[in-house]
């Protein structure tokens, strides 16, 4: 095969084209004369909108840009990985982190500016996700110790309770006040053990797990309990994604909650979506390892959606929507996705239902 400029003028094009990052490129007036696939992604902007244009043109909202691009030009000088820049793309921010270089000829002569962008998105989800931990971690160790100073006392009411219900003859009607205390007992017992669940430190019993059983067996439990209501619940299982390792309990746990929490939220009518995926933007790397591709799996509702503020507040215990709810169930969720080093994150808008994603390492 003869090599000839135009051969090599693509070869060079199709690696530009194919590089994750977007990649800008202006000339020495600031006239953006390349832009990849990836660069037209971040930015919401098309190659045809912007080539042949200034750059301060489509990009003078991204004041920072410009003002890189421009110093660059203008000095030489190299601008590397700053990172508090937001696009506005598709009307939804996206972080990104932003280098300059200037493009130089064999003579070292400055004709232009390489501009490159990385999507931060994963990263900001996952440094959320360590705060969030870290967060945890810090409310448990307080909360471990209420739970057993909690506990003793509890015991004595509940057998002091027993006691006296057996005292009494059916027809006293000191009777009821006996039965409520039992009632009550049972409940704080069971956010004291919810306690206990979210704090103490399980070591997990990992085995090969069959993802779509698991769910789909829920699903089942779901639709049964759901028969009186007008609720649909969907499923869309990716038939790729094989057996992999995790505790088939905790997971039967994590996704009983989220499923019935889905259900819950659409109230008489309404649509639940279960899908799984594999997640192709997220991998996993730890040292000595190689890198791990990551299982995902959505559970939508068409239910009434949940406010920025509550969104902000969802996996802290104690904080629930619900009028009856422990405010537990989604910390303990996001404790059991966390011991499996995975992600768990919502998405939701007021009218617009919810999106809870668990993506879970692949490990085989």
């Amino acid at each position: 095969m003869t090599v000839t400029a135009e051969t090599l003028k693509d070869y060079y094009a199709n690696i530009i084209d194919s590089v994750g990052d977007g990649v800008l490129v202006t000339d020495r007036q600031g006239v953006i004369t390349l832009m990849n696939p990836a660069a037209e992604e971040l930015t919401g902007l098309s190659r045809r909108q912007v080539q042949g244009h200034l750059f301060s043109g489509p990009f003078r909202e991204a004041r920072i840009l410009v003002e890189m691009v421009e110093r660059t030009a203008t000095t030489g000088m190299n601008i590397s990985d700053y990172e508090n820049v937001m696009l506005m793309t598709g009307g939804h921010p996206i972080p990104v982190s932003a280098a300059t270089s200037p493009l130089l000829l064999e003579s070292g002569e400055r004709i232009g500016v390489i501009l490159i962008l990385r999507d931060l998105t994963n990263v900001r989800e996952l440094e959320r996700a360590v705060r969030q931990s870290d967060r945890l971690s810090a409310l448990g160790t307080l909360a471990a110790g209420l739970a057993h100073e909690i506990k003793n006392p509890l015991g004595g009411i509940k057998g002091a309770a027993q006691l006296l219900d057996r005292e009494l003859s059916e027809e006293n009607e000191m009777r009821e006040y006996t039965r409520v205390m039992l009632k009550e007992v049972s409940r704080v017992n069971r956010i004291v053990e919810e306690l206990l669940a979210l704090t103490s430190p399980r070591k997990l019993k990992p085995e090969a797990v069959n993802l779509h059983r698991i769910i789909g067996d829920l699903i089942m439990l779901q639709r049964r309990a759901a028969d009186d209501r007008k609720v649909v619940i969907q499923q869309q299982f990716d038939p790729s994604i094989p057996a992999f390792l995790a505790d088939e309990e905790l997971l039967t746990q994590l996704f009983l909650n989220l499923i019935k929490n889905a259900v819950e939220a659409v109230g008489e009518v309404g649509l639940v979506r279960i899908s799984t995926r594999i997640h192709a933007d997220y991998r996993m790397t730890q040292e000595g390892e190689r890198r791990i591709r990551m299982v995902a799996v959505d559970i939508s509702d068409d239910g009434p959606g949940i406010s920025k503020e509550q969104q902000e507040q969802l996996f802290t215990p104690f904080f629930t929507t619900k009028p009856t709810g422990t405010g537990l169930g989604l910390a303990i969720c996001q404790k059991i996705v966390s011991e499996h080093r995975g992600i768990l994150k919502a998405q939701s808008s007021p009218g617009k239902g919810t999106v809870f994603t668990v993506m879970l390492p692949l490990v085989q």
